[in-house]
């Protein structure tokens, strides 16, 4: 195909299928663009279809969820039942035997300082009977389903080299589905051929402009995904990594692509690629496309931990002069960039700066560490803990959930902090809906930049004035420890402030349950395993505390510190506490929730224990509370 097309007809021939009124150009390809703008609707209705995909499961499980928890509380009545009229009847065997047979089990346990059993009283207070009534688990594909759900919980090993942390095997296939999809938009109905590049080019570029929004949506805080799914924008940030990953080869491909078009189209009719380049739509294009991979660049995981907070700056900085350079670039990409200026602006002008941010004067408190520190504040409440309102715009008056965190500022360390908000996991328990003054606590363990500033601060002060954006966070964990009658969590060092007030929700959704189909005879079994590197970090809690958490049937155990007796097995702590628990709830299988907090090491180690109790037949479910920059 043998075309040529001049300087000045560039901006009527350049993207034709984001000018839809223009008719410049070699007519043979408005068929082509044509159909590229009618696929790139069929795109994002499929991201539509998705996320009603998502939302119809969600909800659907949480349904599911409601009806198990009645069911098994109706079973747990009947087998209460059942057992006394057993004793009232038979009675047991042997008393004092059983006794004797288990102080020499629990010696057993205490003899062996990998055997860690968190429930030894229930092997006391646990009927022999009832020992000896286990199912084995039932075949065929009920156990091929077990194996399924074993290999999506399941984590691979890092890759070798580049030390990169890979994800479940689930949310892998999840993020290759997705890459597939990008791919089939980007190539299917495109003949890839020489004098055919300004068809992809303008395909790649369609699609590009069609992600923007998308990308924002992932990004934003405050955004109706979390609503509908149960995702909140920290779940959804690896989604938000990996499409900007492929919209910046994307904006290469569209740059190599005009290269090419320059080289069939133009160069043919005496254009030089200097003054192709230097053309007003090729200079702005240029500019978006520098600012996007610079994005890239300063968003991977080695500049990040090195430079997190230049990383903050320029992340935000950079993506508004793309858009900017983006809206010049083409009339066309208008539409797409106000779609995704109306998301930033609504989250983080209006949201984020405006109705969700509060001030207060924190109390500042040095740990024995010397490295961390505790911040606590009184937010005062807003006299209504739950109104429709607080739907669209829940802030800190209005409480906090386990799990949850907020954004802080600290104007006072430095004039560069005014503009900075560093996320925190809330460490005190959500509130009460009757309390009327809510205690907000900040474990902040000192790294660099500004958690250090805070730390040095606070050695010559002990107020600060703060601000603090939020709650956010996803309730998926919550709900876990909800939907299970053996809960587990499991903290590692700072992890602490994820697991302390998670263990006290699911000391409470027993208490907040129906009581028509409480089953008091059978309350939740709780385990805390908070494993910590030095005993000094035992300093963050207060053995009060704790102490608390044991007088309401929690079990706290605390492994001797890794720095002097190495990492304990937290797979046996699992499986102890599940093996125990299983044969106390006699022949109602329990459901096992876990939670994990800690570093990268410890979050492998317990989800993968999980994929091995799968396996086993075991119903556990797994949450890691990581956060995800």
């Amino acid at each position: 195909m043998d075309v040529t097309v001049s300087l000045s007809d560039l901006d009527a021939s350049l993207h034709p299928s984001l000018h839809a009124s223009s008719r410049g150009g070699h007519a043979g390809f408005h068929p082509l663009f044509e159909f590229s703008s009618r696929l790139m609707l069929i795109y994002l209705a499929l991201n539509v279809l998705i996320l009603c995909a998502f939302t119809a499961l969600h909800w659907g499980s949480r349904f599911s969820s409601w009806r198990a928890r009645r069911k098994r509380a109706k079973r747990w009545q009947v087998g209460a039942r059942s057992s006394k009229i057993a004793e009232a009847t038979h009675g047991f065997a042997n008393p004092s035997s059983e006794a004797s047979s288990s102080s020499s089990t629990l010696q057993d346990h205490s003899s062996s300082p990998k055997s860690l059993n968190p429930y030894p009283e229930l092997e006391e207070q646990t009927p022999l009977l009832l020992k000896s009534q286990q199912k084995p688990r039932q075949p065929g594909r009920t156990q091929f389903s077990w194996a399924i759900r074993a290999w999506l919980v399941y984590q691979p090993k890092s890759i070798p080299l580049i030390n990169k942390t890979l994800p479940s095997n689930g949310t892998s296939i999840a993020i290759l589905i997705f890459i597939a999809i990008q791919i089939f938009f980007t190539f299917y109905g495109v003949l890839l051929s020489i004098p055919m590049a300004i068809v992809f080019a303008d395909r790649v570029g369609l699609l590009f402009v069609a992600n923007l929004p998308i990308l924002y949506f992932f990004a934003a805080k405050n955004q109706p995904i979390k609503l509908l799914t149960g995702y909140s924008y920290e779940s959804l940030n690896i989604i938000h990594r990996r499409l900007g990953e492929v919209m910046c080869l994307l904006a290469l491909l569209h740059t190599a692509g005009m290269v090419v078009t320059w080289y069939t189209l133009f160069r043919p009719s005496g254009s030089t690629l200097v003054s192709f380049i230097l053309h007003k739509i090729i200079l702005w294009g240029i500019g978006a496309f520098v600012a996007y991979e610079l994005i890239y660049f300063t968003s991977l995981g080695s500049f990040r931990q090195r430079c997190y907070e230049v990383f903050l700056g320029l992340h935000v900085s950079l993506q508004v002069f793309a858009l900017v350079f983006l809206w010049f670039h083409h009339h066309g990409c208008r539409p797409y960039v106000y779609a995704a200026l109306a998301i930033f602006t609504v989250d983080r002008l209006i949201y984020r700066m405006i109705l969700k941010t509060r001030t207060a004067r924190a109390m500042l408190e040095l740990k024995d560490d010397k490295d961390t520190v505790v911040l606590s504040a009184r937010v005062p409440t807003s006299g209504k803990r739950w109104t429709w309102s607080s739907l669209l715009n829940s802030n800190l008056t209005h409480g906090w959930k386990a799990t949850e965190h907020v954004f802080l500022t600290v104007p006072a360390l430095a004039p560069k902090h005014v503009i900075q908000a560093h996320p925190f996991t809330i460490a005190s328990k959500a509130p009460p809906l009757d309390d009327k003054d809510l205690h907000l606590e900040l474990i902040i363990r000192a790294q660099n930049g500004f958690s250090r500033d805070l730390l040095r601060y606070s050695e010559g002060h002990k107020t600060v004035g703060v601000r603090l954006d939020g709650p956010y966070g996803s309730q998926s964990a919550v709900e876990i420890m909800q939907d299970s009658d053996v809960c587990i969590v499991v903290a590692g060092g700072s992890g602490i402030a994820v697991a302390w007030p998670l263990v006290w929700s699911a000391i409470d959704a027993q208490m907040d349950d129906d009581p028509e189909f409480l089953a008091p005879s059978h309350p939740k079994k709780v385990l805390l395993a908070w494993i910590v590197r030095d005993s000094s970090h035992l300093d963050w809690l207060s053995p009060s505390k704790l102490d608390e958490l044991r007088t309401k049937g929690a079990e706290v155990l605390i492994p001797p510190p890794t720095a002097q007796n190495g990492h304990p097995d937290v797979k046996e702590i699992i499986s102890s506490c599940i093996t125990t628990c299983t044969r106390f709830y006699s022949k109602n299988k329990p459901k096992v929730g876990i939670v994990c907090s800690g570093p990268d090491r410890l979050n492998r180690t317990v989800r993968n224990t999980c994929s091995t109790l799968l396996h086993q037949g075991q119903d556990v479910s797994i949450a890691i509370e990581k956060f995800g920059w």
